[in-house]
């Protein structure tokens, strides 16, 4: 099989297969123990939460490649080239009592390229938590788990987003 028809069908998958692993990551999460690095006493969740996050962090990245190559970035970041009309004219219809649509580059676009961003945050909080020396382990634990929480929060967004796409298709 050819890398291009691989990296088709596993593209295919990245979306849910991130956000199952995220929510796999998040509901585990209160049984992790590690402060300053995975020790010879680490539970079976330490390293569960540890490799799967590794693991996670690999689609992370390839699902992050996924929304921007091929110019779709400016979907999802129109901001980074100063267009901001159609989010403001999002943000104009919900105070008039309008649910922005999804696509384009209004407010749901811009919201989930923000939730691209947290991921990211989260992956590379997690990576140098894991990387660096016990005596700054810590820090990274703390930005870690900072950026994991403002991730849970874009998810319980994204799902609302989802449902409201939902009604998209039946207007």
């Amino acid at each position: 099989m050819k890398f291009k028809q691989l990296w088709q069908r596993i593209e295919v998958m990245l979306h849910p297969l991130v956000m199952l692993m995220c929510l796999l990551l998040i509901c585990t999460s209160p049984w992790i123990l590690i402060g300053r690095q995975l020790g010879s006493r680490a539970s079976f969740w330490d390293f569960f939460h540890v490799y799967v996050g590794l693991f996670t962090a690999l689609l992370a990245i390839m699902f992050t490649y996924k929304v921007c190559s091929a110019g779709q970035w400016r979907q999802f970041f129109p901001w980074l080239t100063l267009e901001f009309k159609p989010l403001l004219a999002d943000m104009r219809g919900l105070l008039q009592g309008q649910l922005p649509h999804s696509g384009g580059k209004g407010l749901i676009s811009v919201i989930e390229g923000i939730g691209v961003i947290l991921l990211l945050l989260v992956v590379i909080t997690g990576g140098v938590w894991y990387a660096v020396e016990p005596n700054a382990a810590l820090v990274w634990r703390g930005y870690h788990i900072l950026f994991a929480q403002g991730f849970i929060g874009f998810i319980a967004l994204h799902c609302l987003l989802a449902l409201l796409h939902l009604r998209d298709f039946f207007s």
